[in-house]
């Protein structure tokens, strides 16, 4: 089975959301990082879009994930619609192919190291 790893960045407000939804969704297993970042506005908030041409590191929120490839595209679709609100700082989704995965302990590999129910 083909994996995918998808990397959420959003505000920290919205985590507790991402993190409802995303089980929701049926994926159980996800990392969540503290982070401090800015986009294209530089960290401003939306009414300081053009005047501020320093950049202001903000505090996100980055949950990193690993999705089925084949239920790639409705996960997006749903966590898109989880996260929108047309406002600057609804985020960012990274995708990227998983080659294999393997757990230390059991030295099971690829989607068996994620569900199996021996860890």
């Amino acid at each position: 089975m083909k994996l995918s790893r998808v990397e959420i960045i959003t505000s920290t407000s919205k985590i507790e959301k991402l993190k409802n939804s995303i089980a929701r969704f049926g994926i159980s297993g996800m990392t969540v990082f503290q982070a401090m970042g800015c986009g294209v506005q530089l960290g401003t908030k939306e009414y300081e879009a053009e005047q501020n041409e320093e950049p202001s590191l903000l505090p996100k929120e980055m949950v990193m994930l690993i999705v089925p490839t084949e239920r790639l595209n409705d996960f997006l679709e749903f966590v898109k619609k989880e996260l929108y609100t047309g406002h600057i700082g609804d985020g960012k989704i990274f995708i990227s192919e998983i080659s294999n995965i393997v757990r230390v302990r059991t030295g099971e590999e690829g989607y068996d190291a994620l569900i199996s129910g021996k860890d």
